[in-house]
Protein backbone atom coordinates (compact mmCIF):
# COMPACT_ATOMS: atom_id res chain seq x y z
CA UNK A 1 0.00 0.00 0.00
CA UNK A 2 1.37 3.39 -1.06
CA UNK A 3 2.11 5.92 1.72
CA UNK A 4 -0.05 8.70 0.27
CA UNK A 5 0.00 10.57 3.60
CA UNK A 6 3.61 11.59 2.95
CA UNK A 7 2.78 13.69 -0.14
CA UNK A 8 4.83 16.89 0.41
CA UNK A 9 2.29 18.90 -1.60
CA UNK A 10 -0.48 18.30 0.92
CA UNK A 11 -1.84 21.20 2.96
CA UNK A 12 -4.41 20.85 5.72
CA UNK A 13 -7.54 22.89 6.28
CA UNK A 14 -6.63 22.71 9.98
CA UNK A 15 -4.19 25.51 10.83
CA UNK A 16 -0.58 24.33 11.13
CA UNK A 17 1.85 27.02 12.38
CA UNK A 18 5.18 27.49 10.64
CA UNK A 19 7.85 25.11 12.02
CA UNK A 20 5.22 22.98 13.73
CA UNK A 21 6.28 19.45 14.61
CA UNK A 22 2.90 18.20 13.43
CA UNK A 23 2.10 18.98 9.78
CA UNK A 24 -0.32 16.81 7.81
CA UNK A 25 2.68 14.74 6.64
CA UNK A 26 3.28 13.57 10.24
CA UNK A 27 0.01 12.55 11.95
CA UNK A 28 1.55 10.84 15.00
CA UNK A 29 -0.62 8.71 17.29
CA UNK A 30 -1.27 9.20 21.00
CA UNK A 31 -3.81 8.72 23.80
CA UNK A 32 -5.61 11.70 25.37
CA UNK A 33 -8.64 12.88 27.29
CA UNK A 34 -10.36 16.24 27.80
CA UNK A 35 -12.29 17.85 30.62
CA UNK A 36 -15.50 17.35 28.64
CA UNK A 37 -14.77 13.69 27.96
CA UNK A 38 -12.47 12.08 30.52
CA UNK A 39 -12.35 8.72 28.75
CA UNK A 40 -8.84 8.15 27.32
CA UNK A 41 -8.96 7.48 23.58
CA UNK A 42 -6.89 7.53 20.40
CA UNK A 43 -5.89 10.85 18.88
CA UNK A 44 -3.56 12.23 16.24
CA UNK A 45 -1.62 15.51 16.42
CA UNK A 46 -2.15 18.05 13.62
CA UNK A 47 -0.69 21.52 14.10
CA UNK A 48 -1.91 22.80 17.47
CA UNK A 49 -4.88 20.42 17.38
CA UNK A 50 -5.67 16.86 18.38
CA UNK A 51 -7.87 14.86 16.02
CA UNK A 52 -10.27 12.67 18.00
CA UNK A 53 -10.19 9.35 16.16
CA UNK A 54 -12.90 7.87 18.37
CA UNK A 55 -15.24 10.68 17.30
CA UNK A 56 -14.22 10.26 13.64
CA UNK A 57 -14.96 6.55 13.86
CA UNK A 58 -18.35 7.16 15.49
CA UNK A 59 -19.25 9.51 12.63
CA UNK A 60 -18.53 6.76 10.09
CA UNK A 61 -15.31 8.03 8.50
CA UNK A 62 -13.47 4.71 9.04
CA UNK A 63 -16.31 2.33 8.17
CA UNK A 64 -14.70 0.92 5.03
CA UNK A 65 -11.23 0.24 6.48
CA UNK A 66 -12.09 -3.23 7.79
CA UNK A 67 -11.18 -2.33 11.40
CA UNK A 68 -12.94 -2.98 14.67
CA UNK A 69 -13.87 0.63 15.49
CA UNK A 70 -13.53 -0.13 19.21
CA UNK A 71 -9.75 0.21 18.80
CA UNK A 72 -10.19 3.99 18.70
CA UNK A 73 -11.90 4.08 22.09
CA UNK A 74 -9.14 2.02 23.70
CA UNK A 75 -7.02 3.49 26.49
CA UNK A 76 -3.83 2.42 24.69
CA UNK A 77 -2.67 2.08 21.09
CA UNK A 78 -2.02 -1.66 21.44
CA UNK A 79 -5.34 -2.78 19.97
CA UNK A 80 -4.90 -0.56 16.91
CA UNK A 81 -1.29 -1.70 16.53
CA UNK A 82 -2.40 -5.34 16.28
CA UNK A 83 -3.57 -4.56 12.74
CA UNK A 84 0.10 -4.18 11.82
CA UNK A 85 1.72 -1.84 9.35
CA UNK A 86 -0.99 -2.19 6.71
CA UNK A 87 -3.68 -1.24 9.23
CA UNK A 88 -1.98 1.83 10.66
CA UNK A 89 -0.90 2.91 7.16
CA UNK A 90 -4.53 2.75 6.00
CA UNK A 91 -5.65 4.87 8.98
CA UNK A 92 -2.95 7.47 8.38
CA UNK A 93 -3.66 7.64 4.64
CA UNK A 94 -7.37 8.13 5.36
CA UNK A 95 -6.62 10.91 7.85
CA UNK A 96 -4.37 12.67 5.35
CA UNK A 97 -7.17 12.59 2.77
CA UNK A 98 -9.84 13.75 5.22
CA UNK A 99 -7.82 16.72 6.45
CA UNK A 100 -6.42 17.73 3.07
CA UNK A 101 -7.41 21.30 2.20
CA UNK A 102 -8.60 20.10 -1.23
CA UNK A 103 -11.05 17.57 0.24
CA UNK A 104 -14.55 18.65 1.30
CA UNK A 105 -15.74 15.30 2.74
CA UNK A 106 -15.08 16.38 6.32
CA UNK A 107 -14.20 20.03 5.83
CA UNK A 108 -17.66 20.72 4.40
CA UNK A 109 -19.42 19.55 7.56
CA UNK A 110 -18.66 22.14 10.24
CA UNK A 111 -20.59 20.24 12.91
CA UNK A 112 -18.38 17.19 12.38
CA UNK A 113 -15.22 19.30 12.31
CA UNK A 114 -16.13 20.81 15.69
CA UNK A 115 -16.56 17.33 17.16
CA UNK A 116 -13.27 15.89 15.95
CA UNK A 117 -10.80 18.83 15.95
CA UNK A 118 -9.79 19.71 19.51
CA UNK A 119 -7.20 22.11 20.88
CA UNK A 120 -4.02 20.44 22.15
CA UNK A 121 -4.12 22.91 25.05
CA UNK A 122 -7.38 21.28 26.22
CA UNK A 123 -6.04 17.72 26.01
CA UNK A 124 -4.33 15.69 28.71
CA UNK A 125 -1.90 13.15 27.28
CA UNK A 126 -1.47 9.60 28.58
CA UNK A 127 1.22 6.97 28.22
CA UNK A 128 0.19 5.87 24.73
CA UNK A 129 1.14 2.18 24.85
CA UNK A 130 0.79 -0.59 27.39
CA UNK A 131 4.46 -1.52 27.37
CA UNK A 132 5.02 -5.22 27.87
CA UNK A 133 8.78 -5.52 27.65
CA UNK A 134 11.46 -2.86 27.39
CA UNK A 135 14.97 -3.39 26.04
CA UNK A 136 17.68 -0.74 26.25
CA UNK A 137 20.48 -0.92 23.70
CA UNK A 138 23.94 0.63 23.83
CA UNK A 139 24.45 1.49 20.17
CA UNK A 140 26.35 4.79 19.90
CA UNK A 141 30.03 4.17 19.31
CA UNK A 142 30.95 7.64 20.54
CA UNK A 143 28.96 7.22 23.75
CA UNK A 144 30.32 3.74 24.44
CA UNK A 145 33.86 5.01 23.84
CA UNK A 146 33.37 8.01 26.13
CA UNK A 147 31.84 5.96 28.94
CA UNK A 148 34.51 3.30 28.60
CA UNK A 149 37.18 5.99 28.82
CA UNK A 150 35.61 7.55 31.91
CA UNK A 151 34.76 4.37 33.81
CA UNK A 152 37.53 2.04 32.69
CA UNK A 153 40.60 2.31 30.44
CA UNK A 154 40.71 4.85 27.56
CA UNK A 155 42.99 2.52 25.63
CA UNK A 156 40.38 -0.27 25.84
CA UNK A 157 37.20 1.78 26.00
CA UNK A 158 35.09 -0.63 23.92
CA UNK A 159 34.52 -4.17 25.15
CA UNK A 160 35.64 -6.81 22.60
CA UNK A 161 32.05 -7.68 21.62
CA UNK A 162 30.84 -4.11 21.00
CA UNK A 163 31.75 -3.89 17.29
CA UNK A 164 30.27 -7.33 16.58
CA UNK A 165 26.75 -7.09 18.03
CA UNK A 166 24.20 -4.55 19.32
CA UNK A 167 24.73 -4.71 23.08
CA UNK A 168 21.49 -4.49 25.06
CA UNK A 169 19.86 -5.35 28.37
CA UNK A 170 16.33 -5.85 29.63
CA UNK A 171 15.04 -2.74 31.38
CA UNK A 172 12.08 -1.94 33.59
CA UNK A 173 8.80 -1.10 31.79
CA UNK A 174 6.76 -0.23 34.90
CA UNK A 175 8.69 3.01 35.52
CA UNK A 176 8.43 4.41 31.99
CA UNK A 177 6.46 7.64 32.33
CA UNK A 178 4.87 10.24 30.08
CA UNK A 179 6.39 13.66 29.49
CA UNK A 180 5.61 16.12 32.28
CA UNK A 181 5.66 13.54 35.09
CA UNK A 182 8.02 14.65 37.91
CA UNK A 183 10.58 12.25 39.37
CA UNK A 184 12.00 12.06 42.89
CA UNK A 185 15.78 11.81 43.12
CA UNK A 186 16.65 8.11 43.46
CA UNK A 187 18.45 6.56 46.39
CA UNK A 188 20.88 3.67 46.50
CA UNK A 189 24.36 2.48 47.33
CA UNK A 190 27.40 4.48 46.22
CA UNK A 191 31.08 3.73 46.67
CA UNK A 192 33.23 6.80 47.38
CA UNK A 193 36.88 6.51 46.38
CA UNK A 194 38.95 4.84 49.10
CA UNK A 195 35.94 4.36 51.42
CA UNK A 196 33.28 1.81 52.25
CA UNK A 197 29.91 1.88 50.43
CA UNK A 198 27.33 4.39 51.65
CA UNK A 199 23.57 4.70 51.14
CA UNK A 200 21.68 7.86 50.23
CA UNK A 201 20.25 10.03 47.46
CA UNK A 202 22.20 9.94 44.20
CA UNK A 203 24.46 12.95 43.78
CA UNK A 204 25.01 12.32 40.06
CA UNK A 205 21.57 12.19 38.42
CA UNK A 206 21.95 12.36 34.66
CA UNK A 207 19.83 12.34 31.52
CA UNK A 208 20.38 10.07 28.53
CA UNK A 209 19.44 11.38 25.11
CA UNK A 210 17.78 8.39 23.43
CA UNK A 211 15.04 7.47 21.01
CA UNK A 212 12.71 4.52 21.32
CA UNK A 213 10.77 2.37 18.87
CA UNK A 214 7.62 0.31 19.41
CA UNK A 215 6.99 -3.05 17.78
CA UNK A 216 3.95 -4.58 16.17
CA UNK A 217 3.15 -8.19 17.01
CA UNK A 218 6.20 -10.26 16.08
CA UNK A 219 6.67 -13.83 14.96
CA UNK A 220 5.93 -16.89 17.13
CA UNK A 221 8.47 -17.83 19.75
CA UNK A 222 11.37 -19.72 18.18
CA UNK A 223 11.33 -17.73 14.92
CA UNK A 224 13.51 -14.74 14.02
CA UNK A 225 12.90 -11.37 12.36
CA UNK A 226 15.48 -10.59 9.67
CA UNK A 227 16.95 -7.16 8.96
CA UNK A 228 15.03 -7.22 5.67
CA UNK A 229 11.73 -7.78 7.50
CA UNK A 230 12.38 -5.63 10.56
CA UNK A 231 10.76 -2.40 9.35
CA UNK A 232 7.47 -4.24 8.86
CA UNK A 233 7.49 -4.99 12.60
CA UNK A 234 8.26 -1.43 13.77
CA UNK A 235 5.27 0.82 14.41
CA UNK A 236 6.98 4.11 15.22
CA UNK A 237 9.40 6.12 17.31
CA UNK A 238 9.36 8.41 20.33
CA UNK A 239 11.78 10.61 22.26
CA UNK A 240 13.22 8.81 25.27
CA UNK A 241 15.16 10.14 28.26
CA UNK A 242 16.52 7.17 30.16
CA UNK A 243 17.39 8.85 33.46
CA UNK A 244 20.53 7.53 35.15
CA UNK A 245 22.18 7.77 38.56
CA UNK A 246 25.87 7.62 37.71
CA UNK A 247 27.24 7.12 41.24
CA UNK A 248 24.87 4.19 41.83
CA UNK A 249 25.67 2.87 38.36
CA UNK A 250 29.44 2.94 38.87
CA UNK A 251 29.21 0.77 41.99
CA UNK A 252 26.62 -1.76 40.78
CA UNK A 253 27.13 -2.27 37.05
CA UNK A 254 29.88 -4.92 37.25
CA UNK A 255 29.26 -7.77 36.57
CA UNK A 256 25.65 -7.67 35.33
CA UNK A 257 25.07 -4.08 34.27
CA UNK A 258 22.97 -1.20 35.63
CA UNK A 259 20.04 -1.94 37.92
CA UNK A 260 18.87 0.69 40.44
CA UNK A 261 20.81 3.31 38.46
CA UNK A 262 18.31 2.99 35.61
CA UNK A 263 15.07 1.45 36.78
CA UNK A 264 13.70 4.41 38.77
CA UNK A 265 12.33 6.30 35.74
CA UNK A 266 12.47 6.79 31.97
CA UNK A 267 10.57 9.64 30.30
CA UNK A 268 9.02 9.35 26.83
CA UNK A 269 7.20 11.78 24.54
CA UNK A 270 3.41 11.32 24.24
CA UNK A 271 3.25 11.12 20.43
CA UNK A 272 4.43 8.08 18.44
CA UNK A 273 5.71 9.12 15.01
CA UNK A 274 5.19 6.25 12.58
CA UNK A 275 8.09 4.78 10.65
CA UNK A 276 6.03 5.58 7.55
CA UNK A 277 6.13 9.31 8.35
CA UNK A 278 9.92 9.12 8.77
CA UNK A 279 10.48 7.36 5.43
CA UNK A 280 11.55 10.58 3.58
CA UNK A 281 14.28 11.21 6.16
CA UNK A 282 16.21 7.97 5.75
CA UNK A 283 20.00 8.28 5.51
CA UNK A 284 22.99 5.97 5.53
CA UNK A 285 24.32 4.83 8.90
CA UNK A 286 28.02 4.85 9.84
CA UNK A 287 30.24 2.32 8.09
CA UNK A 288 30.63 -0.83 10.18
CA UNK A 289 34.08 -2.32 10.56
CA UNK A 290 34.49 -5.23 11.08
CA UNK A 291 31.76 -6.41 8.73
CA UNK A 292 28.84 -7.76 10.79
CA UNK A 293 27.84 -11.40 10.65
CA UNK A 294 25.34 -12.29 7.94
CA UNK A 295 22.21 -12.04 10.10
CA UNK A 296 23.11 -8.40 10.92
CA UNK A 297 23.81 -7.29 7.35
CA UNK A 298 21.28 -5.10 5.56
CA UNK A 299 20.84 -3.22 2.28
CA UNK A 300 19.90 0.41 1.73
CA UNK A 301 19.60 3.35 4.10
CA UNK A 302 18.28 2.28 7.49
CA UNK A 303 19.07 5.27 9.70
CA UNK A 304 17.18 8.56 10.02
CA UNK A 305 18.27 12.19 10.00
CA UNK A 306 16.55 13.27 13.23
CA UNK A 307 17.84 16.33 15.09
CA UNK A 308 17.58 15.93 18.84
CA UNK A 309 18.47 18.26 21.69
CA UNK A 310 18.35 18.41 25.47
CA UNK A 311 17.91 21.48 27.63
CA UNK A 312 17.94 22.18 31.36
CA UNK A 313 15.81 24.80 33.10
CA UNK A 314 16.36 25.67 36.78
CA UNK A 315 13.20 26.26 38.80
CA UNK A 316 11.57 29.48 37.49
CA UNK A 317 14.51 29.84 35.08
CA UNK A 318 15.07 29.75 31.33
CA UNK A 319 15.90 26.71 29.24
CA UNK A 320 19.57 26.29 28.40
CA UNK A 321 20.25 23.92 25.50
CA UNK A 322 23.16 21.74 26.60
CA UNK A 323 23.46 19.35 23.65
CA UNK A 324 22.49 19.03 19.99
CA UNK A 325 22.85 15.59 18.46
CA UNK A 326 21.37 13.45 15.68
CA UNK A 327 19.96 9.94 15.50
CA UNK A 328 21.97 9.27 12.32
CA UNK A 329 25.13 8.94 14.43
CA UNK A 330 23.99 5.56 15.79
CA UNK A 331 26.39 2.76 14.86
CA UNK A 332 23.82 -0.04 15.16
CA UNK A 333 20.50 0.52 13.35
CA UNK A 334 17.00 -0.36 14.53
CA UNK A 335 16.72 -3.20 12.00
CA UNK A 336 19.93 -4.71 13.37
CA UNK A 337 18.74 -4.29 16.94
CA UNK A 338 15.45 -6.06 16.23
CA UNK A 339 17.14 -8.82 14.20
CA UNK A 340 19.66 -9.42 16.98
CA UNK A 341 16.95 -9.33 19.67
CA UNK A 342 15.00 -12.12 17.93
CA UNK A 343 17.78 -14.20 16.34
CA UNK A 344 17.69 -16.62 19.28
CA UNK A 345 13.93 -17.12 18.90
CA UNK A 346 12.86 -14.44 21.39
CA UNK A 347 9.35 -13.29 20.55
CA UNK A 348 8.38 -9.60 20.57
CA UNK A 349 4.83 -8.45 21.11
CA UNK A 350 2.67 -5.53 20.12
CA UNK A 351 3.71 -2.62 22.32
CA UNK A 352 7.21 -3.75 23.21
CA UNK A 353 9.66 -0.86 23.47
CA UNK A 354 13.28 -0.81 22.34
CA UNK A 355 15.49 2.17 23.25
CA UNK A 356 18.49 3.17 21.19
CA UNK A 357 20.91 3.84 24.01
CA UNK A 358 22.45 7.25 24.55
CA UNK A 359 23.02 9.10 21.27
CA UNK A 360 26.34 10.91 21.22
CA UNK A 361 27.92 12.50 18.19
CA UNK A 362 31.54 13.21 17.30
CA UNK A 363 31.73 16.69 18.84
CA UNK A 364 31.60 17.69 22.51
CA UNK A 365 28.33 19.62 22.09
CA UNK A 366 26.69 16.53 20.58
CA UNK A 367 27.33 14.25 23.56
CA UNK A 368 24.08 12.79 24.91
CA UNK A 369 24.62 12.83 28.69
CA UNK A 370 25.93 15.11 31.41
CA UNK A 371 28.53 12.46 32.22
CA UNK A 372 30.11 13.17 28.83
CA UNK A 373 29.22 16.85 28.43
CA UNK A 374 30.92 17.76 31.72
CA UNK A 375 33.46 14.95 31.44
CA UNK A 376 32.39 13.47 34.77
CA UNK A 377 32.00 16.90 36.34
CA UNK A 378 35.42 18.30 35.42
CA UNK A 379 33.95 20.76 32.87
CA UNK A 380 30.77 22.28 34.38
CA UNK A 381 28.14 23.76 32.06
CA UNK A 382 26.91 27.33 32.61
CA UNK A 383 23.17 27.97 32.58
CA UNK A 384 21.56 31.18 31.32
CA UNK A 385 21.05 32.31 34.92
CA UNK A 386 24.81 32.03 35.59
CA UNK A 387 24.62 28.88 37.71
CA UNK A 388 26.70 25.83 36.84
CA UNK A 389 25.75 22.21 36.33
CA UNK A 390 27.91 19.12 36.63
CA UNK A 391 24.84 16.89 36.89
CA UNK A 392 21.09 17.47 37.35
CA UNK A 393 20.09 19.37 40.48
CA UNK A 394 16.82 19.23 42.42
CA UNK A 395 13.98 21.17 40.78
CA UNK A 396 15.72 21.23 37.39
CA UNK A 397 13.45 20.47 34.43
CA UNK A 398 15.12 18.55 31.61
CA UNK A 399 13.44 18.72 28.20
CA UNK A 400 14.22 16.69 25.10
CA UNK A 401 13.07 17.82 21.65
CA UNK A 402 13.45 16.27 18.22
CA UNK A 403 12.49 16.68 14.58
CA UNK A 404 13.42 15.65 11.04
CA UNK A 405 13.36 18.23 8.24
CA UNK A 406 13.84 18.01 4.47
CA UNK A 407 12.59 19.95 1.44
CA UNK A 408 10.45 22.24 3.59
CA UNK A 409 8.70 19.42 5.46
CA UNK A 410 9.32 19.11 9.20
CA UNK A 411 8.19 15.99 11.07
CA UNK A 412 8.66 16.34 14.82
CA UNK A 413 8.15 14.50 18.07
CA UNK A 414 7.12 17.27 20.46
CA UNK A 415 8.81 17.11 23.87
CA UNK A 416 9.85 14.65 26.56
CA UNK A 417 10.19 16.70 29.74
CA UNK A 418 10.72 15.78 33.37
CA UNK A 419 11.48 17.60 36.62
CA UNK A 420 13.75 16.19 39.31
CA UNK A 421 12.26 16.62 42.78
CA UNK A 422 14.18 16.10 46.03
CA UNK A 423 14.56 12.53 47.27
CA UNK A 424 11.74 11.21 49.44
Amino acid sequence: MHISANDPARKSFVHVPENSDFPIQNLPFGIFHTANNTTPRVGVALGESVIDLAALAALGYFNDLGLDLAVFTSETLNAMMRYGKSGTRAIRNRLADLFDAANQDLQGNKEHVEQVVLSQADCVMHLPVQIGDYTDFYSSREHATNVGSLFRDPANALFPNWLHLPVGYHGRSSSIIISGTPIHRPKGQQKPDDADPVFGPSKLVDFELEMGFFTYEGKPMGESITTEEAEDYIFGMCLFNDWSARDIQKWEYVPLGPFLAKNFASTMSPWIVTLDALEPFKVASPEQDPTPLDYLKFEGDKSYDINISMSIAPENGEDTVVCNSNFKFMYWTMVQQLAHHTVNGCNVRSGDLMASGTISGPTEDSYGSMLELTWRGSKPLTMKDGTERKFIQDNDTVTMRGYAEKDGIRVGFGEAAGKILPAK
